[in-house]
C-alpha cells in the first residue's frame, strides 16, 4: 500500500508534535542500544484499520524496526486478541506508543462504525457512503478506515467530483442554471445536485443532473422521490442519518446513504501496546 507524501508528513508532525526535543523519560530509563518486543492487543470488540499507518510511525523514526501484521485490516477481532507486534530499539518503541495507539485506535473506531451502518442495511440496494466532515489532515487514513468497515468513500474533496450545493445554486440563480455550467466545463465527470423538497428534484432531473442528494427529507417524500426518479438518476439520502433510522431510509429505495457521523462523531476504541519478555 503505497501512502500519499501529505499523509505521511501529518504522520510526521503528529510524531514531532509529542516527541518535540525528545522523550526524555525514555533516555534518562533506557539504554540507547536496548531492544524490546512489544505486541499491539485488543481490549474490545471492534474492526481493524489502520496497521499500514502505525507501522509507519515506528519506520520514520527507525527504518530498521521490525513490525508484523497479525490481523488483517477489515477484519473483526475480539478482546484480547494480538493485532500486530513490533521489534527493535526500546526507546523508538516507547517514544512512538501514544502516535501509533491514537491512528490505530481513531481509524478502528471509524471502521467499527461503518461496519454497524453497513450490518443495518445489509440485504438491501442503498450504499454506505462517507463524507468530507473529516479530521483536517486524516482524509485519506478516515476515509480508509471507512472502505475497511464495509463502506463506500464519496468524492475525497473538491477536485474529484461535482456536487451542487444550496450555496451555489443560490448564487447562480437556479439549478437548470448550475447544472448547464456545470456540463458546459466538465462533460466527463458526474454531477450531483443537493435538493430539498420534491420540485427541485423534477428540475434536477429534467436539468440534466446524474445524481441528486435528497437534503434532509422525510420518509414519505423519499419514496415518492424514488417513484419520481423511476431510475433516471440515482438518489443519495443525506442529513441526520443514525443507526435507528437508517433501514427506514434504506428500505425506500435510495441508493447512496451519505453519513457524516462515519468520521465525525466515531468513538475511538480501546487498543494497548505492551512491551513482552
Amino acid at each position: 500500500m503505497e501512502i500519499p507524501t501529505s499523509t505521511l508528513e501529518i504522520i510526521r508532525l503528529a510524531l514531532d508534535e509529542d516527541i518535540g526535543y525528545g522523550d526524555i523519560t525514555s533516555s534518562l530509563l533506557i539504554d540507547e542500544d536496548h531492544e524490546s518486543r512489544a505486541v499491539f492487543i485488543a481490549k474490545a470488540n471492534f474492526v481493524l484499520s489502520g496497521l499500514p499507518f502505525t507501522r509507519e510511525v515506528f519506520y520514520m523514526l527507525d527504518p530498521d524496526i521490525t513490525f508484523n501484521v497479525f490481523i488483517k485490516d477489515g477484519s473483526k477481532v475480539s478482546k484480547f486478541d494480538v493485532l500486530a507486534e513490533v521489534y527493535g530499539k526500546t526507546r523508538v518503541l516507547l517514544s512512538c506508543e501514544r502516535v501509533s495507539l491514537n491512528i490505530l485506535q481513531r481509524l478502528s473506531g471509524i471502521s467499527t462504525m461503518t461496519d454497524m451502518f453497513v450490518e443495518a442495511v445489509k440485504g438491501l440496494n442503498a450504499k454506505i457512503v462517507d463524507t468530507r466532515k473529516t479530521t483536517p489532515g486524516l482524509r485519506y487514513m478516515e476515509k480508509y478506515a471507512v472502505r475497511m468497515g464495509g463502506g463506500s468513500n464519496h468524492r475525497f474533496g473538491l477536485f474529484d467530483g461535482i456536487l451542487i450545493k444550496d450555496n451555489h445554486i443560490e448564487a447562480v440563480g437556479s439549478i437548470r442554471e448550475a447544472v448547464k455550467l456545470a456540463k458546459g466545463s466538465h462533460h466527463l465527470v458526474r454531477i450531483e445536485v443537493e435538493v430539498e423538497n420534491l420540485n427541485d428534484l423534477e428540475e434536477a432531473i429534467e436539468a440534466g443532473a446524474d445524481i441528486v442528494m435528497l437534503d434532509n427529507m422525510s420518509i414519505q417524500d423519499m419514496k415518492k422521490a424514488v417513484r419520481i426518479a423511476g431510475g433516471r438518476v440515482a438518489l443519495e439520502a443525506s442529513g441526520n442519518v443514525n443507526l435507528e433510522n437508517v433501514r427506514e431510509i434504506a428500505e425506500t429505495g435510495v441508493d447512496l446513504i451519505s453519513v457524516g457521523a462515519l468520521t465525525h462523531s466515531a468513538a475511538a476504541v480501546d487498543i494497548s501496546m505492551k512491551i513482552v519478555k
